[in-house]
């Protein structure tokens, strides 16, 4: 069936209205819902992709050479790779980019004078192994909001586990707006290129992407980015990978609500702390006393010194009498 975008919104609302959901995935899908609110107040007149890598895989490199012009600081070392660097092509049909990267806070922007690639907005991230956290934490942030992600990388770093462990499984879901390039491939012979390809796509299919998208690009010795721009113009023509990146964050939102409880909507944590209000209010923890004075008797009974057991025999009264009869 299919549901269009403010439906689903609509839906994870009322959601969110049922009370002793789980706090945690509450407060998770309450962002989701802000997010997806604040991003399409801005439309979606242009895509907003990000172009993420971790230090010396090119990334820099690949952002000047797809702009045709070197913008971004380029090397191990940048001194600007706390924040994100946005270029920004024109959107002929009159939308502006001022409002949206002011939403995503990117303060850094250059504007192409060339309208090859109308209504896209291209982030140049920090590189997310920075040893300042603050970089690392830019990062995090931005790929929240990005409508879509390039993660590139190279034949020495694309088994990286930080990568895999810490970006890809986590944003499995978002299959439908992430992209991978493997850059560098001008470094090795094509036996060992095609052996490298076929390892990465192995290695994203165990991170649960069905169908990875991955392209080869070079920017060292030879420039080779035909793979990548033909990437970026066939996101600009579909129009719809802000709706994309939407739905599957509230995809993903909508699962963990599911999986938190029963299908009544009342979860785990929520349904423990009834029962034991409910078991106090009904008497279960006199119950318990009782039980546990029935018990030591029948020990000292079976056990204990012979006159101890004539005086229990003599006593009348046993504990489990002072059960509430049903």
């Amino acid at each position: 069936m299919s549901v269009s975008l403010p439906e689903r919104l609509d839906a994870l609302e009322r959601v969110l209205g049922v009370e002793h959901l789980d706090a945690e995935r509450s407060a998770a899908a309450h962002s989701v819902l802000d997010k997806a609110r604040g991003r399409l107040r801005h439309g979606t007149d242009f895509a907003v992709v990000a172009l993420a890598g971790s230090t010396g895989v090119g990334k820099s490199s690949l952002f000047n050479a797809l702009l045709g012009d070197a913008v971004s600081e380029v090397g191990v070392r940048r001194p600007t790779t706390g924040v994100a660097h946005a270029a920004v092509w024109p959107d002929t049909g009159g939308g502006t980019a001022d409002a949206l990267l002011e939403w995503l806070q990117v303060g850094r922007r250059h504007h192409v004078s060339n309208g090859d690639r109308q209504g896209l907005i291209l982030l140049d991230l920090p590189d997310f192994d920075s040893t300042e956290a603050s970089n690392r934490a830019e990062v995090d942030r931005v790929i929240e909001l990005v409508d879509a992600m390039v993660w590139v990388t190279d034949p020495q770093k694309y088994a990286d586990e930080a990568f895999h462990h810490g970006y890809v499984r986590p944003l499995a879901e978002h299959s439908d707006v992430l992209y991978f390039v493997l850059n560098k491939v001008d470094t090795l012979d094509d036996s060992a290129r095609d052996a490298v390809l076929a390892d990465f796509e192995r290695r994203l299919h165990d991170d649960g992407l069905a169908a990875p998208r991955i392209v080869a690009s070079s920017v060292t010795s030879t420039l080779d980015i035909a793979g990548v721009s033909a990437t970026l113009d066939a996101v600009i023509a579909e129009r719809r990978v802000a709706v994309d990146r939407l739905i599957a964050d509230m995809r993903a939102a909508a699962t963990g609500l599911a999986t938190t409880g029963a299908a009544d909507g009342v979860s785990r944590e929520a349904r423990r702390a009834m029962v034991e209000r409910l078991g106090a209010a009904a008497g279960a923890d006199e119950a318990g006393r009782v039980v546990a004075a029935q018990h030591r008797k029948d020990g000292r009974m079976a056990m204990g010194w012979p006159p101890i057991r004539v005086l229990e025999r003599l006593r009348r009264r046993h504990p489990i009498s002072e059960l509430p009869r049903a």
